[in-house]
Formats: structure tokens, sequence, C-alpha cells
């Protein structure tokens, strides 16, 4: 059996972290810097990722921080940002691979290219990063990589086959990665947060399907998901990376989905319906085969 990795040395290393222009990733580069790593920012908005790293700056000046501003669905330039990044900072500790997208709608209204471009935010272009930075990552004894899945890489919901689907790979491909670097020195994080407060609501795509009542009701319903605070969040995955912990599960909305899921898996979602609507009726409620399930407990 392998031997258990020290504890992750976050000062003097140097993190990898993308989506860390806002929300969960704005978070983490504001923790990784308080911890002393230096930063390799990866953002699509330009404007939000200078203000970070501006404040980063502001609060630490001697800290090395680079940003590098890049749209991860163009998984053809990942070479290229990489061997600017990997040129400019040959000693790579960590690798956070957390931006991603969401795109609401059922799965006939989705496009194909819709599908694919979740696919390639969410799945591939994290793959393709851990790709190009393991060398790097096993150069260094002690690294470390975070996967940021979702409690949609533990349920599907219906109206999420696109999102449900690349989050669902993401832990796979984490999981089985794990194993094959078990006894090398980096160890693997997976995450599979509830709802965060982000801005992930606000820049969601819904399908080229879907109606106009279809997408406000949709963003609305999506929104009041996201009430767990990012900056408690990030500090849990920090925490994580530091003990090395396999697998993250972030607010009681991934926690009771992850049972329910182990408990009735063919069926957790009549389960989860259920669960809600004994919430808003004070009622309890009937479990997928016909015994009572009481919530609050």
């Amino acid at each position: 059996m392998p031997a258990a990795l020290a504890p992750y040395r976050f000062a003097g290393g140097t993190a990898v972290l993308t989506g860390a222009a806002s929300g969960m990733g704005e978070q983490l580069a504001y923790g990784l810097a308080a911890r002393g790593s230096g930063l390799v920012l990866i953002d699509r908005d330009a404007d939000r990722l200078a203000a970070v790293a501006d404040r980063i700056a502001e609060d630490r000046p001697t800290l090395p921080v680079d940003t590098h501003v890049a749209d991860l669905a163009d998984t053809a330039g990942l070479d290229a940002l990489v061997a600017r990044i990997t040129a400019a900072h040959p000693r790579i500790t960590l690798l956070v691979n957390n931006a991603g997208v969401a795109l609401g709608g059922r799965f006939e209204q989705v496009t194909a290219e819709e599908f694919d471009w979740v696919m390639a935010v969410n799945f591939r272009a994290p793959v393709a990063l851990t790709r190009l930075f393991l060398p790097h990552l096993l150069r260094s004894p002690g690294s470390h990589i975070v996967n940021v899945s979702s409690v949609f890489g533990l349920i599907a919901p219906p109206g999420q086959t696109a999102y449900a689907a690349s989050k669902f790979g993401l832990r796979g491909f984490s999981e089985s990665l794990r194993h094959e670097l078990a006894g090398r020195a980096t160890g693997v994080t997976t995450v599979h947060p509830g709802g965060i407060r982000t801005r992930i609501a606000e820049t969601a795509r819904l399908a080229a399907g879907t109606t106009e009542a279809e997408a406000r009701a949709g963003k609305e319903s999506f929104a009041k998901l996201l009430s767990y605070p990012a900056d408690k969040a990030a500090e849990q995955i920090l925490a994580a990376v530091r003990t090395r912990r396999a697998r993250l599960l972030i607010a009681p909305s991934a926690v009771v989905p992850d049972l329910l899921s182990r408990l009735f898996p063919t069926s957790y979602m009549t389960v989860l319906d259920r669960l809600r609507s004994s919430a808003a009726t004070g009622r309890p409620a009937r479990g997928a085969r016909g015994g009572r399930v009481r919530s609050g407990r």
C-alpha cells in the first residue's frame, strides 16, 4: 500500500488556477495568496481577472502573480497557453481546474454545438491541462491536482444532460487518475460543490430550443440554489488540499443528494422532489418505496 502523502505545502509553491476572476476561483486565489503560494491565474474575463490580480498585488506586493486571459472552450489553444506558463514558471506544484460553465435545457432542446461547448470547458479542458501540466507536477514531489466537479457529478437531474455528463466525466477521470498516481508523490482531490454563491447563474446559457418563459424560470430557479458562501467553499477546498483529501462535498446541498443517490440509485430524484415538497409544506415525505422520509435530521 502506498505511503500517505505529507501535507501539501503552499508557501513557496506555484499554483495554476482556472476560473480565477470571480466566485469560488477568486476566493481560491485570495486564499492561496494568503498562504504564500505564487499564482498563475487564468480566466476569459480580462477586466475581472486584472482586478483580482491587482488586489492581491496590493495586499502582497512581493508575491508572484501572473495572469493569462484564455477561453478554455478553445482547447486547441491550450498547448500554447501551457507552453507560455511553464516557460515562465518551470516549477508548478498545484493545478486547480476550477473553471466551468452551465447550460440549462432538455436534451432535445440542446444543440450539438451547445452540448460540445459545455463538454469542452468542463471536461476536455481540465483533461488537457492535466495532461500538459502533469510532467511538471511529477517533477515537483508533493504536488497536487484539484478538479472541481459538482453535485451534478453525483446526481443527474432533468434539464442538465450536458452539464451532468461533463461533471460525471470529470469525476471518473479524477478518481482513476488518483489511483494511477498513488505512490508517485502527487495527490488528486475531486470537489463536488452544492449551491455555491457565484456568477454561474448569471453566465449560464439556456438551450437554443427553450422558450423565453422557460429561460426566465430556469435562471430564477437556478439562482435560488446558489446560497453557500464562495469564500467558505474556497477555504474548505484549500483545507482538503493541505490534508490530501481525495473527495470533498461542499454544503448540505451536495451531502444530502450524495447520500440519497447511494440509498436510492435509480429513484433519488423522486425522493429529492418529495423532500423539497415536504420542506415546503412541513409534512414528512414518502420514500421511493412508500416509506416515510423525514427531512431536517
